[in-house]
C-alpha cells in the first residue's frame, strides 16, 4: 500500500468482508421473492363473499346483505383472481359480471378487513410494485 492509505487491521477487513457478502446475499434473496410476489397476485383467489357469509347477496355498496334483498346482487359462481380483482379496481370490470354487479362486487372487496377470507390477495394488491 502507499505510505497515505493507513493500515486497516486483518479484523476490520474481514468485517467489512463479512457485510459485503450479507448485503448481496439480502439482495439476492429479495428479488426472488418480489418475482413471487407477483406471482402469487395473478393466483391469489378473493371470494364474495367470504366463505362465512356464503349465499348471502352483496349490495351495491358492497355491504352482505340477506340473501334476495331487492336491488342487491347474488354471488358470483367462483372467487376472483387477484389479476382480475386488479383490473376491476383500476376501472375495469370483473368477468361474468354487467357493471352494476362489478361496481358492488369490487365495493365488498374494498371493504374487506383483515380476518376475512380474501383479505391477504386484497392487500397484496395495494402495495406498491418497484
Amino acid at each position: 500500500m502507499n505510505d497515505d492509505t493507513p493500515e486497516l487491521p486483518n479484523t476490520t477487513r474481514r468485517r467489512a468482508l463479512m457485510l459485503g457478502a450479507v448485503g448481496a446475499a439480502a439482495v439476492v434473496s429479495i428479488r426472488p421473492a418480489l418475482a413471487s410476489t407477483a406471482a402469487s397476485i395473478s393466483t391469489c383467489e378473493i371470494p364474495v363473499p367470504d366463505s362465512g357469509r356464503a349465499g348471502s347477496y352483496i349490495a351495491a355498496d358492497g355491504t352482505v346483505v340477506p340473501a334476495g334483498t331487492r336491488g342487491a346482487f347474488a354471488p358470483p359462481g367462483r372467487p376472483f383472481k387477484g389479476e382480475e380483482v386488479k383490473t376491476a379496481l383500476a376501472g375495469g370490470q370483473l368477468p361474468g359480471t354487467n357493471y352494476e354487479q362489478s361496481r358492488a362486487y369490487t365495493n365488498y372487496i374494498r371493504r374487506l378487513q383483515s380476518g376475512t377470507s380474501g383479505f391477504t390477495c386484497f392487500a397484496s394488491l395495494q402495495m406498491p410494485r418497484g
